[in-house]
């Protein structure tokens, strides 16, 4: 619906600021969603509540979310298994030996966000779950495991060369070019131009490295150098009164004392594989490979059906393990599963608003209004990343959504670039590359995106806390990449030349941030102490 203007913004905007001030999520999203539906209703409060109703209706219905509302659960079964069972403290007994101090716990979190790159949503999963209980071991803050799960999943999952993103990724730009009338064959296809945007993804690029850098050195600023350096002095890995979205301890009470490693190893090994094969037959399987390669299968799979059949298996496999091997009696196992789904019915209930706030926001032309303001300006050639990477920062964080944000602007982005230059050049691959940059962006720093939400939940981190610790490491990597697409405006066009100097200035602002903050907290240099478990 257009002609609400600026009004356009209340739904996202008033959803996004109760959130951080109340620290109540879910009635933030609902007063959002119900704004949204009040203003579609011609301001009718009573119409209003119902066009509310329905839109929550429409998406808890929605196939693709119906999908990821049972995985949610089937994956909180399985998390409830391994855990109750002892599993994923025999991980961390059988890793003692191996991550023995904060650090180490850091790096491998950062080191499997990278290796499981196929898709954002299996990330958090099984980087959150795998990690959990070596970090609390270790001291590592919540906050800081919620930090690195969510930004090496989208980050990663929209750099990889095969992922669940590159499909429709890829299909948008050729949707985009074939609007133009524009035949890509001479330049080997849309997959060609998507593979020459990768390198102007700053923000995701940085975004990565931060984490490993911040990993690395436990040099911290903001938010997060409070919550680091509280778990390494107090072993609180939560701040006292927070309300992690998943809180398997509480939901399920102590676990067995003898666990297996195989309780949490074939579990998730079944998830990975099953998910995979799942991808694969969706997407057509060798019919599909032979005709268009595994680019093409990754395109047309169902990566939600997929993932749902995952989870089920690795409920089974679970189930049938600490059966056999005498861990849990039938009627044990059954209320570990039943307590281990419960413990995702708040966070399923978040992302169900989050989803609805998407149809609010789509409602009210939220997306329409901000792009249009871009479109006014009149941009043109070498400035065009640098606005486009702007307005879809805006346009994904009030809406919360990155593959929503892709959809809307890539149409425009690539239109715009190649009108102004004429030819598929830098100016396309970079005004591209900043289209996934500020998607990414925007959906890191909101509360109301899905992904951020599932950060938090497969962390065990309080939701709001997580986002008020990761933001100011988003800005700092955002901020290097508008340096990036400002210098790209000036003419300075060699990639090695401005990925070198984006390392640099990457570095040097976390340096000069965690000694102002260090400074300001009394923690010199902002450097929390390491932690080393004892024997």
């Amino acid at each position: 619906m257009a002609g609400f203007g600026v009004l356009s913004l209340l739904p996202p905007l008033v959803a996004i600021i109760l959130a951080i001030w109340t620290k109540r999520v879910i009635l933030a999203l609902f007063t959002g969603v119900w704004i949204g539906g009040v203003m579609v209703s011609g301001w009718n409060p009573l119409s209003g509540t119902t066009q509310t109703i329905n839109w929550i209706v429409a998406n808890a219905t929605d196939d693709w979310n119906v999908k990821i509302l049972l995985f949610d659960f089937l994956i909180g079964a399985g998390v409830g298994l391994i855990y109750k069972s002892g599993g994923a403290f025999a991980v961390g007994r059988a890793l003692a030996g191996r991550v023995r101090t904060s650090r180490g716990a850091s790096l491998i979190g950062w080191l499997l966000g990278i290796l499981v790159f196929f898709d954002d949503y299996t990330n958090t999963i099984i980087v959150g779950n795998t990690m959990r209980p070596i970090t609390d071991r270790m001291r590592v803050s919540r906050e800081m495991l919620a930090y690195i799960d969510d930004s090496t999943a989208a980050p990663v999952a929209g750099l990889a060369l095969v992922s669940t993103w590159i499909g429709y990724e890829v299909g948008l730009i050729g949707k985009a070019f074939d609007k133009l009338s524009v035949d890509l064959s001479a330049t080997n296809g849309a997959y060609w131009v998507w593979l020459h945007s990768v390198p102007y993804r700053f923000y995701s690029i940085f975004a990565i490295l931060l984490v490993l850098i911040v990993a690395l050195s436990h040099r911290h600023f903001g938010a997060m150098l409070h919550a680091e350096y509280r778990a390494r002095t107090t072993g609180k890995v939560l701040r006292d009164g927070a309300r992690p979205l998943m809180t398997t301890e509480v939901d399920l009470g102590l676990p067995k004392e003898e666990g297996s490693v195989h309780v949490f190893v074939w579990p998730i090994v079944t998830l990975i594989f099953v998910t995979l094969y799942g991808m694969w037959y969706t997407g057509g399987g060798s019919k599909t490979y032979a005709e268009g390669g595994l680019m093409a299968v990754l395109g047309n799979s169902d990566s939600a059906l997929a993932l749902l059949w995952g989870s089920f298996a690795m409920v089974v496999v679970a189930f049938t393990l600490v059966l056999l091997l005498r861990q849990m009696t039938v009627e044990e196992a059954e209320d570990a599963i039943i307590r281990g789904m419960k413990q995702m019915v708040i966070a399923n209930t978040i992302l169900l608003l989050a989803w609805s706030i998407k149809s609010a926001t789509d409602a009210v032309g939220t997306a329409s209004y901000v792009v249009g303001l871009a479109n006014s300006a009149g941009v043109s050639g070498g400035w065009v990343p640098l606005i486009v990477f702007l307005v879809a920062m805006f346009v994904s964080f009030t809406t919360g959504t990155s593959w929503g944000t892709f959809s809307v602007m890539m149409p425009i982005a690539i239109p715009l670039a190649y009108g102004v230059t004429g030819r598929i050049g830098p100016e396309v691959f970079a005004s591209i590359g900043a289209v996934f940059a500020g998607g990414i962006f925007g959906d890191h720093c909101s509360p109301i995106s899905d992904t951020t939400i599932m950060s938090s939940m497969f962390s065990g981190s309080d939701h709001i806390d997580h986002v008020r610790t990761q933001v100011p490491y988003a800005f700092t990597a955002s901020s290097v990449g508008l340096v990036l697409y400002l210098l790209f405006g000036f003419g300075v066009r060699n990639l090695a030349v401005l990925l070198l100097l984006g390392l640099v200035l990457l570095v040097g602002a976390w340096y000069f941030l965690s000694e102002w903050y260090g400074r300001k907290y009394g923690i010199p240099g902002g450097r929390v102490p390491v932690y080393v478990a004892e024997d």
